[in-house]
């Protein structure tokens, strides 16, 4: 049994890791020195059990940029390669994965393809006809960003959006390869259009729950009440529960600022408030922080970090991003700090190295997640998190 797995991101690196556990897995890149650290035992993606079990587990991995290498003989061909939403056209790019269907159809007309990028809803079913293939097939993957492998390990459910025996096969080898049995998750089978609705429903959920919490900070915050409490106390009923709840200043990351949006567009002709609210709920919740700060009246603010998550090393779509321009663009003298960014400037905004030199040159400091690097300066620092958790 042969799988190789197409990009080597938190999603597909991942499931290459996991699934090298008890089967040949094949990891193909485009980046060489991403396929150097794979083969060196080193992830390239901050993420601790990425790191450890590379570093000391027994697994069936080898990386490589040879498509002919990756594809030849493989059973099951996993493409997880990165797709961007344009919100001009309200669509997606969906060219990377488009390339890689055919390099391997070109190579290998007998694996089963399983794409696991975001793509639009509709995409597969698309894939088929265009190629001629049936055994295209989508699995949505569930995972957090610096907790991809753990999720792949502990996962919340496995969805397979196909009912031959290939497709049903993969599932099963995703659970085999968990940590947990056939009785402790489900796996569910559907059509592959139905398995990507689940994916882009399930994150344009959780958008709305983070817009919730973040627009009850802003009214507590306009009311000068406690956001603390107030999120405790509704928190506390078990029908809504304690997750998910600690404001920050708008979501962001791989997907969840895609999916919304994609979701809002194939609702174009059908009724809808809610998905539509939720789009707009981020906008407005950066409004809201920038305002915040203006009223503060700084002459440098410092921006702490870019990362949307405490152990991060991406800042792909994070909010900070947007507000950070906002206020390039308001004539603000902006200055930052992020130890991932090896360059003097970045986006004509000043990059400070020493944090002791960042903290010291700025009048206020923003962060969208606290730090224990900050404890001793927080009379000059503006955060929305209140419970110190991603």
């Amino acid at each position: 049994m042969k799988i190789c797995v197409v990009g080597t991101g938190y999603v597909g690196l991942s499931l290459a890791v996991l699934l090298a556990q008890k089967y040949d897995v094949v990891a193909l890149d485009i980046s060489k020195d991403r396929v150097k650290n794979i083969n060196n035992k080193k992830s390239p993606i901050k993420d601790a059990e990425l790191e450890d079990f590379l570093l000391h587990k027994p697994l069936k991995l080898k990386s490589t940029i040879n498509k002919n290498e990756a594809y030849s003989n493989a059973d099951f061909i996993i493409v997880a390669t990165p797709t961007n939403y344009d919100v001009t056209t309200g669509s997606f790019d969906t060219s990377t994965v488009e390339g890689v269907i055919s390099d391997c159809l070109e190579i290998n007309s007998k694996g089963l393809i399983i794409i696991k990028s975001t793509i639009p809803l509709g995409f597969t079913d698309k894939m088929r006809n265009k190629f001629n293939k049936a055994d295209i097939i989508f699995s949505p993957e569930f995972l957090r960003e610096t907790k991809a492998l753990y999720d792949n390990l502990y996962p919340s459910r496995i969805v397979i959006g196909s009912k031959s025996k290939k497709a049903v096969k993969f599932g099963e080898m995703l659970l085999d390869c968990s940590f947990y049995s056939e009785q402790d998750i489900q796996l569910f089978k559907m059509k592959s259009k139905e398995a990507e609705a689940v994916k882009l429903f399930s994150n344009t959920f959780l958008a709305m729950r983070i817009s919730f919490f973040n627009e009850l900070d802003s009214f507590a915050e306009i009311q000068k009440l406690s956001s603390e409490k107030i999120i405790q106390g509704v928190s506390a009923d078990p029908r809504i529960g304690n997750y998910y709840n600690n404001p920050s200043f708008g979501y962001g990351g791989y997907c969840l600022p895609k999916d919304t949006k994609q979701l809002l567009d194939n609702f174009n002709k059908i009724p809808n408030n809610i998905i539509k609210a939720v789009v707009e709920a981020n906008k407005t919740r950066k409004d809201f922080v920038i305002k915040s700060i203006l009223n503060k009246h700084p002459d440098t603010v410092g921006v702490y970090r870019l990362i949307m998550k405490e152990g991060s090393d991406n800042f792909r779509e994070s909010a900070v991003l947007d507000i950070l321009n906002n206020l390039k663009r308001r004539k603000i003298k902006v200055i930052l700090y992020e130890p991932f960014i090896n360059k003097n400037y970045f986006n004509d905004i000043e990059v400070v190295s020493n944090l002791n030199s960042f903290i010291a040159r700025s009048d206020l400091i923003i962060a969208n997640r606290l730090s224990d690097n900050l404890n001793h300066v927080l009379d000059k620092v503006y955060s929305r998190d209140l419970f110190q958790k991603n």
